[in-house]
This record gives C-alpha cells, sequence and structure tokens, in this order.
C-alpha cells in the first residue's frame, strides 16, 4: 500500500514578517496586478520581486546565448557556481553567446523556469534563485526564456522548457555537466513547466532526470480545492490571481485538460523523477500542490513534500525579506545536492511541514520515516 502524505487540520496565522509585508501593501495603496494591464502588470510583478529577492550572490561566470526553440530562437541564461563563498562580493563574468564551458566536467545541471503565471515573468524574475540555488548546490543552472502568453498560449512555454532541456541534455559536453545528473524545477507556473517537462520525457523515453523541484506549482485547471475557496483576499496572490492567469494561458479551456497543463491530470505517474515539492500554508495552489505529490507517492515516486506554515504564494522569491524565503532555498538546495549524489538515493518518501509536527509520512513499506531534511 502506498503511503498517505500527512494532512493539517489547523492553520497557523500569516508570520509577521508576512503581516507586515501585506500592512505595507495597504499603505502604499497596492493594486492587485490582475487589475493591471499584461504590460503594466510585468513591470510591476519583476519591481515586487527584485525588491525581496535581497542582494543577488555572485556567481563563477553567467552566459547568456541562443539556442533554436520550437518557434525561432530561445535565450537562456546559464550560471557557473561561484568558487568563493555564497554572497561574497566579487564580480560576475558576464559573457553573452559564449560557447566554451568553463572547462570543468561531469557537473550536475538544473533547468530552472521562472514563475509569473505563464504570463509575466523574464530571466531576469528568477536571477536571484539561480543564483543562490547555483551557489548553494554547486551545479550549473540553466535558466529558460520560455515564450510567453497571452502572446504565446499553450502549449507554447511547454515546448520551450521541453525543448531546451532536450537541448541541454544533447549538449552536455559543450557545458561541461553529466547527462545524468540533470534536474529540473521552478517556482509557481515553473513549477508547472517542469512537471509537464517530466511528463512529456517519460511519455517520449527522450529525457533522463533525475529530480524535480516543484515549488508551489499550479497542477489543475479550475482545481476546486479548499485553499482555492479560502484564500481571497487582494493584498496577497489569490483565486483570482489564479483566475486571471489561466485566462491568458489557455486558448481554449478544454485544453486545460491536457496533462501538461494540469499534470495532475496525467493518467500514469509511474516512473517519474524523485520530487521535491514546497508549498505555502496561506496560498490558493497549496492544496492542489500537495494532491500532486500524493499522486507522485501512490505511483511509488519518491516524494519529499513541504509546507511552510504562515507563508504565502511567491516566498520563495523573496529571500531578502522573509526568512522562510531563505530557510526554503536552503532546503531545496539540500535536496538537489542529495539528488545529484549517487550515494544519496534512497527508496521511499520523507514528508515534513515546516513548524508543523503532526505533519508525517511513511515509506513506501510502510515503516514510520523521521522527515528531516536530505542531506
Amino acid at each position: 500500500m502506498a503511503a498517505r502524505l500527512g494532512n493539517v487540520s489547523r492553520l497557523m496565522p500569516l508570520h509577521p514578517q508576512v503581516e507586515a509585508m501585506r500592512a505595507q501593501r495597504a499603505s502604499h495603496g497596492a493594486e492587485p496586478l490582475y487589475t493591471l494591464s499584461v504590460a503594466q502588470a510585468r513591470i510591476a510583478d519583476l519591481a515586487s520581486i527584485r525588491a525581496g529577492s535581497g542582494q543577488p550572490e555572485a556567481v563563477a561566470a553567467i552566459k547568456e546565448r541562443q539556442i533554436e526553440g520550437p518557434d525561432g530562437p530561445l535565450t537562456i541564461r546559464v550560471y557557473e557556481p561561484s568558487i568563493h563563498e555564497p554572497g561574497a562580493d566579487q564580480p560576475d563574468a558576464y559573457q553573452s553567446g559564449a560557447d566554451e564551458s568553463s572547462g570543468a566536467l561531469g557537473r550536475p545541471a538544473l533547468l530552472y523556469f521562472f514563475g509569473g503565471g505563464w504570463t509575466l515573468g523574464s530571466l531576469d524574475t528568477s536571477d536571484a534563485i539561480c543564483r543562490r540555488l547555483t551557489n548553494a548546490v554547486g551545479c550549473v543552472t540553466v535558466s529558460v526564456g520560455y515564450r510567453l502568453a497571452p502572446e504565446h498560449r499553450f502549449p507554447a512555454a511547454v515546448e520551450d522548457c521541453y525543448a531546451t532541456t532536450s537541448w541541454v541534455s544533447r549538449h552536455a559536453e559543450l557545458l561541461g555537466i553529466d547527462p545524468r545528473r540533470i534536474a529540473v524545477g521552478g517556482d509557481s507556473a515553473g513549477g508547472n513547466l517542469a512537471a509537464a517537462v517530466t511528463i512529456l520525457g517519460k511519455e517520449r523515453d527522450e529525457l533522463t532526470l533525475c529530480h524535480q523541484l516543484l515549488v508551489y506549482p499550479n497542477t489543475d485547471y479550475q482545481a476546486d480545492t479548499e485553499s482555492m475557496a479560502s484564500n481571497a483576499d487582494p493584498l496577497l496572490f489569490n483565486r483570482t490571481s489564479v483566475e486571471w492567469y489561466w485566462q491568458h494561458y489557455l486558448a481554449d479551456p478544454a485544453d486545460g485538460s491536457d496533462r501538461l497543463a494540469s499534470p495532475l491530470r496525467a493518467a500514469d505517474m509511474s516512473g517519474l523523477p524523485a520530487a521535491t515539492v514546497i508549498t505555502a500554508e496561506y496560498d490558493p495552489l497549496r492544496d492542489e500542490g500537495e494532491q500532486y505529490a500524493q499522486r507522485l507517492l501512490d505511483a511509488g515516486v519518491p516524494v519529499e513534500l513541504r509546507r511552510y506554515d504562515g507563508m504565502v504564494h511567491g516566498f520563495f522569491a523573496m529571500a531578502g525579506s522573509l526568512d522562510a524565503g531563505r530557510q526554503a532555498q536552503e532546503f531545496a538546495a539540500r535536496r538537489l545536492r542529495a539528488a545529484f549524489d549517487d550515494s544519496d538515493r534512497v527508496v521511499g518518501v520523507a514528508v515534513r511541514a515546516a513548524g508543523v509536527g503532526n505533519f508525517s509520512g511513511s515509506a513506501a513499506s510502510g515503516s514510520s520515516t523521521s522527515g528531516g531534511d536530505a542531506r
């Protein structure tokens, strides 16, 4: 019998740091992004992320290049891990169009897909996250400039992310990476795209991926969940936000039933890469993210799920202003390091919610797990 992920029966209050952030938005008269034009929302979203992400860490090098995508060139940004201590104040070696790797061979790689509801976002949106994960994991990180809706609706973003992942795998030697140690990840819509890439890779039998990092992912169009119904605060990401993004992403509401738009609706999840799933307590996407973790577990996929109490959607990108954002990034880095370390692979599941003692899980064998971090 497959293990069951634990349930949390009570909500903790909003974290004081989130309360302060919410109060500041109220005092400034912040408008929900869904009340703005797409162009205005894109500018406001990036400004908000930059304000909350903290001082960007220096990395050894950043290289931008264009690769051939399904419908024209795609821009990718390649981050090389720093040999210095994370956070050290040294300049990046920034190159555009560079073809040469650093010369290090066999390094692990993370394909990271930025969030923004498939409508907002850019390579700059996830820049701080990619820098921190690159250094903390010691991996090459490739950020993908996929096409955005409503100019390019579903499945354009999925096609771009899959094509880039495939390109990285085929050009592992050029990038100085180990093709057996490639993971995908993303936050929000980026988590949705990461899940879709793993599903498509399995169906086409073309990719070998060792892990998927899913940070509060969208997994089900028109999800009918308690967290979707209860999160309506206009000063925070809410159910109207979710609806607004889906309206821009889908050309036809019927497309929402496609497993590449709604990974939770995939018929068979067996054989997908091991997963780390991160959710936030006050997030309309909380329940569908945790349901996806359960579906993976039911299919025999090793999963670690962590819910962060008192947190809201977007906290993972706010490491400069929310302690839990920094802690979640550190947790994600530990999970990725474990996934990239062949000797640390285990069968089963460990489940934990930060700060919630009654959130527990069992390994596939039925034995209890500690729920501690994978290291």
